[in-house]
């Protein structure tokens, strides 16, 4: 194997290791876009603010997607510690 194509495999697999990192990092920035097509689904005659769409979704947490679920969860979690 040459230098070169040494480079080019080395290359690929730093952006193979860091592409799940960069998905993570964009769903954690806004963890609710998971519940998007939930609440449309699910809560779709609630009007939006003050909390009313996440607490639709909570009380039809056995409605809603895995991704959605884990992202209410990690919400909670979350406020949990602020308090």
């Amino acid at each position: 194997m040459s230098i070169r194509q040494l480079t080019a495999a080395l290359l690929l697999s730093l952006a193979a290791i860091s592409l799940p990192g960069s998905i993570l990092a964009a769903q954690a920035a806004t963890p609710l876009a998971l519940c998007k097509a939930d609440a449309e689904r699910i809560c779709s005659g609630v009007a939006p603010g003050g909390g009313k769409i996440i607490a639709c979704l909570k009380q039809h947490k056995d409605e809603v997607s895995v991704g959605c679920a884990k992202a209410l969860k990690a919400l909670k979690a979350k406020r949990g510690a602020e308090l």
